[in-house]
């Protein structure tokens, strides 16, 4: 009958065999690294492998936080440039203001009478009232009648003035007359507004008169309102009807009254309020707000 509890292998057995061992190893170590070469090759296939998981984790966090990267960069840079296309826009638009006001201060003014750089701030909206609106009036010596040319020609003349704003009645307004000559014979007509903006009338003209298209029409000085030699329109149509009395003439004005921006007010040099001044102080500071 064998016993219940069987004795196993003491341990001051297992201490000396360990103790042998080890110095078998110790003993025996320069020459088992070739083994032991040999065995980690075979194994490093599946230290790769074990490392696999590892790797593809590190990799998609790295990505991600590449895109997220990326796409914080890319809409960095999408505001910038939104920012700066804004600006480029605020720079031609101002680039563009200043070439106004440079081609409007180079306008055919005498140079001995006062002028004044005004903004345009309303358009009349009434199809049959042709006027606008603007921003100087009595409180800088804007008066009734004023002559209100641009960087082309005659726009009109002031017919209302309030103490900041001034009403600007243009020459294609049907209620317009203005006297004219014609530059190549210095023949004297009437111009008169027909509620075309890029047309106007020359009416109660003789048929003999000597008139042809492209004469260009500047003003007259008669009746003490305008100065004498303002460009105000070119003729494009003489029509001679055998059934009319007079010769049928219309004209382009010169100024573009369709896109008017900015106006030049100007002094005649009989006017009690005009000074020997190249420019006055309001066009300074509205030629320099274009610069900036």
């Amino acid at each position: 009958m064998k016993p219940i509890f069987v004795r196993g292998i003491s341990n001051q057995f297992r201490l000396t065999l360990a103790v042998v061992m080890s110095v078998i190893l110790l003993v025996a170590n320069d020459r088992l690294e070739p083994a032991r070469q040999s065995l980690a090759s075979l194994l490093s296939p599946l230290q790769y492998l074990a490392n696999v998981p590892g790797e593809l984790l590190d990799w998609s966090a790295q990505s991600l936080a590449t895109r997220d990267m990326l796409e914080q960069q890319n809409k960095e840079l999408l505001r910038q440039q939104l920012l700066m296309s804004e600006r480029l826009q605020r720079f031609e638009h101002l680039r563009q203001e200043n070439q106004r006001l440079r081609e409007l201060l180079g306008s055919p003014v005498h140079m001995d009478s006062r002028k004044m750089v005004a903004e345009v701030m309303e358009v009349a909206s009434d199809p049959f009232h042709h006027y606008v609106v603007i921003n100087h009036g009595s409180r800088n010596g804007v008066f009734v009648g004023q002559p209100v040319v641009d960087a082309q020609g005659v726009v009109g003349q002031v017919v209302q003035v309030s103490e900041l704003t001034a009403r600007v009645l243009l020459l294609s307004d049907p209620k317009h007359g203005l006297p004219v000559r014609i530059t190549r014979n210095d023949v004297r007509l009437i111009a008169n507004g027909i509620g075309e903006l890029d047309e106007i009338e020359l009416r109660h003209v003789a048929k003999s008169t000597d008139i042809k298209v492209g004469d260009l029409l500047v003003t007259s000085g008669l009746g003490n309102r305008f100065p004498e030699g303002y460009p105000v329109a070119r003729v494009i149509s003489v029509s001679r009807d055998d059934g009319q009395s007079y010769l049928k003439v219309t004209a382009q004005p010169l100024a573009a009254l369709d896109r008017i921006r900015y106006l030049l007010l100007i002094w005649p040099e009989d006017h009690p309020g005009a000074k020997p001044e190249s420019l006055e102080p309001a066009a300074i500071d509205a030629n320099s707000g274009a610069e900036s």
